[in-house]
Parts: C-alpha cells; sequence; structure tokens
C-alpha cells in the first residue's frame, strides 16, 4: 500500500535525515576545507553556496545584503529568549537557480540539505520553505538584532514555527538542492 499525504511528506523528511546523517557527504568540501580546519572557526567569512543540479551560485555577505530583506522573531529555546533575525528568504535564494517558487506535483519530491563550516547538516523539504505551501518562514540570515551574527556568521539558516532551533544551521557555507528517488 502505497501512503500518501502530509503523513508521506514526513516520512520522507524522516528517512532521508537518517540517512545523511549515516553517510559522509559526497560532495567535496571545496571552499570549506577539511573538518577539523571548520571546527576551530577559520572558514565562518566562506561564502555561500546554492547548487541545484547543474546550477549552481556563490553569494558573498555584501551580495546577500544588497537583496530585498524579511525579517522574523523566533523563539530561542537555547537562548530562553525572543530573538530577531534579518536575511532573505530561503525560497528566494532557491528560485534564482530554477527551484519553483510554487512547487507542485513532482517538484514537492525536492528537498534541501543545509551545511555549516563544522560540517554539520540538516534537511528541509521544499515544501517546508515555500510559503505557498507553508505557514513557517525559513530565511538565510545575516543579522541578528541588527547587528552582524558575529560568531554564528556571516550566514545563519533560521526558520519560524519551530520547537527549538536544531534546524538554524550556523556558519551556513552550503545549500544543495537534491531530489528524493
Amino acid at each position: 500500500m502505497r501512503a500518501t499525504g502530509p503523513f508521506s511528506v514526513f516520512l520522507l523528511v524522516v528517512c532521508v535525515t537518517i540517512v545523511l546523517a549515516q553517510e559522509q557527504p559526497q560532495m567535496p568540501r571545496g571552499v570549506m576545507g577539511s573538518r577539523s580546519a571548520n571546527k576551530i572557526g577559520t572558514q565562518a567569512s566562506a561564502p555561500l553556496k546554492i547548487t541545484f543540479g547543474e546550477k549552481s551560485g556563490v553569494w558573498t555577505p555584501a551580495e546577500l545584503e544588497a537583496l530585498p530583506q524579511s525579517t522574523v522573531t523566533v523563539y530561542n529555546e537555547h537562548a530562553k529568549a525572543n530573538q530577531t533575525y534579518a536575511g532573505v528568504p530561503l525560497i528566494d535564494l532557491l528560485a534564482k537557480l530554477g527551484v519553483a517558487e510554487k512547487p507542485s506535483g513532482k517538484q514537492l519530491r525536492l528537498y534541501v540539505v543545509a551545511e555549516g563550516s563544522d560540517g554539520y547538516e540538516v534537511v528541509y523539504s521544499i515544501g517546508e520553505v515555500t510559503p505557498d505551501i507553508h505557514d513557517g518562514t525559513v530565511i538565510v540570515a545575516d543579522r541578528e538584532g541588527g547587528k552582524a551574527l558575529g560568531a554564528n556568521g556571516p550566514f545563519q539558516l533560521v526558520a519560524t514555527g519551530e520547537k527549538r532551533p536544531a534546524r538554524w544551521v550556523r556558519n551556513l557555507v552550503a545549500l544543495r538542492v537534491m531530489t528524493a528517488e
């Protein structure tokens, strides 16, 4: 029997997350350097690289700051406080590489792997980052409280509607759009 509906999407995200947690990343490290170098924060100023199939783009902090910004206020369970972040909606960056802003049908098989400079990776389904489908907002933040991110930047993935910041990737350096088979 084939599962359909929101439960299917949930199962897909859980399965992909488990697989990614068990495998070493297949993508070369490129600008990120080795894992040991990244752990000490030497790559915190690395640009953000986004890939979708054969297409890719690289954004520097200045380029991202020049794009239309959104502001979100979220409760950070670790800090036990509300925090306000500003940045570019993730779907806006993905759309620049051809990802549909209003996905449907087979486009809903897309998912995003977000990676920090320390190798930490998380997964979002395309539906979770698309305002046309999901109430939450996912941004690539470059400011918190009106100031540069500091040790968490230059980029941090931040999502509204999450109970804790487990998928808020600090020192974000790569986003890979992939297709579930």
